[in-house]
């Protein structure tokens, strides 16, 4: 069994978290903002259940739902509602790292093969309320779902003899002793519930505690003590921060001890100020945390690279990353594909607000969608042509006007390289 985890529970119903399946009280107006302060804390993923009760309630929920996996830096499931494949496709396009089938309910039983073969068994689990619901099911679900959550904690001992698959377990409020006992058993993958919920700002000393008692859970673990960094003439270590995904560099810091310490304890950059003398967590006042994805050190030992996850800019000055002025412009063509692809997109957005006369871009917008999309097609036509052709160069050509077209559909749309990197990556 792989690190246990202990997941966040979002109950959705008109746009606001409610505190669960039988209390409809509010718990949150913006859920969205309390996923992010479970998020904030050490807990390990999300766990979003849908209680809308028609299409409208449900696709707003849907959108809620994309907002969180954008804001929060850990995995997200979507369970409730999923009656069709659509459903499916929707909470995993929205970024969520599995969609949950109710197993109570024959649509979710009915749809089980096919959205597993179409999306991957890794993206499906299943909720349960009984052993009864697995040992029915037992071959559907072992051979299509990846892991099950078990709604009704009463029903746990029995369904940890039903199936090899891991379970998540939904639990109330219980004695730390107790969830200690649980988090042991073998297929027990994860606690979420209201015994996360209520003690997020305690998991960290929890997770401390399972390391103690042999229970391996998810913590940032350094294989150097900071006494072994050679360290300048204030004692502090240079940090130089890296976005993770386009290695863009960010920033450079400083960090004492006590900073590289809550670094690894929180998974958020922290770093001491020398003008202040004082530890600063990145993002504490401006919502711009820096989410920790790697940390490496260099040969000599007195310089740390981060890879993060930038919430927002990184620079004070609203800018993204701090080195956005130019001394010496480098004047060879841009080949990082991610920044040619944003480029080309930035222009032609600009075409939009700002019409050029002649433009090729603003004559597409001006007639429309529907010539946006008799071109696309008449490219993609002329890849399939090209294909057959022995010059591979002409290839090329084609994907590139085809590229150049898409993005002008995206622009219209309003979808960016950044939302379609970060499906691909989910994929």
């Amino acid at each position: 069994m792989n690190c246990k985890s202990f997941i966040a529970s979002i109950y959705l119903e008109n746009g606001k978290a409610v505190k669960g399946f039988s209390d409809r009280t509010v718990l949150s107006n913006d859920p969205v903002e309390l996923a992010a302060t479970y998020g904030e804390n050490d807990v390990d993923g999300i766990l979003i259940f849908d209680l809308s009760y028609n299409d409208a309630t449900h696709e707003e929920a849907i959108g809620i739902i994309k907002r969180i996996a954008e804001r929060v830096q850990i995995p997200v499931y979507g369970a409730g509602n999923i009656k069709r494949m659509e459903d499916v496709k929707k909470l995993l396009y929205a970024g969520c790292k599995k969609a949950v089938l109710n197993f109570g309910k024959p649509e979710g039983m009915e749809i089980l093969e096919e959205v597993s073969l179409k999306f991957g068994k890794d993206k499906i689990a299943a909720s349960i309320a009984s052993a009864d619901n697995i040992t029915i099911n037992r071959q559907a679900l072992e051979q299509y779902a990846d892991e099950l959550v078990l709604i009704d904690e009463h029903a746990l001992k029995n369904c940890l003899g039903a199936s090899g698959l891991p379970i998540i377990t939904l639990l109330p409020e219980i004695s730390l002793d107790k969830m200690l006992t649980i988090l042991e058993k073998e297929n027990v993958s994860a606690v979420s519930g209201n015994i996360v919920n209520e003690n997020t700002k305690e998991i960290h000393a929890i997770k401390q505690i399972c390391k103690e008692k042999g229970i391996k859970v998810h913590t940032f673990e350094a294989v150097m003590d900071f006494s072994e960094f050679k360290l300048d003439n204030n004692g502090l270590l240079p940090v130089v921060v890296q976005d993770y995904k386009t290695n863009q560099v960010l920033m450079v810091a400083y960090m004492n001890e006590e900073a590289y310490l809550k670094t690894l304890k929180t998974g958020k950059m922290t770093y001491y100020s020398r003008s202040r003398k004082e530890l600063w967590v990145k993002g504490l006042t401006s919502g711009h945390f820096q989410y920790v994805k790697g940390l490496s050190v260099d040969c000599d030992n007195d310089t740390l690279l981060a890879q993060v996850a930038q919430v927002g800019a990184a620079c004070h000055t609203g800018n993204y990353s701090c080195f956005y002025r130019d001394l010496i412009p480098c004047e060879e063509n841009e080949k990082n594909p991610l920044e040619v692809f944003e480029n080309v997109m930035s222009v032609i957005s600009d075409r939009k607000i700002h019409p050029k006369e002649g433009s090729y871009t603003n004559y597409l917008f001006d007639k429309g969608i529907d010539k946006i999309l008799k071109k696309l097609g008449e490219e993609a036509t002329e890849i399939v042509i090209a294909s057959k052709n022995p010059n591979p160069d002409e290839i090329k050509y084609e994907i590139s006007d085809f590229l150049y077209h898409m993005m002008v559909l995206m622009v219209e749309k309003g979808v960016t390289w950044e939302e379609i990197t970060n499906e691909l990556a989910n994929r």
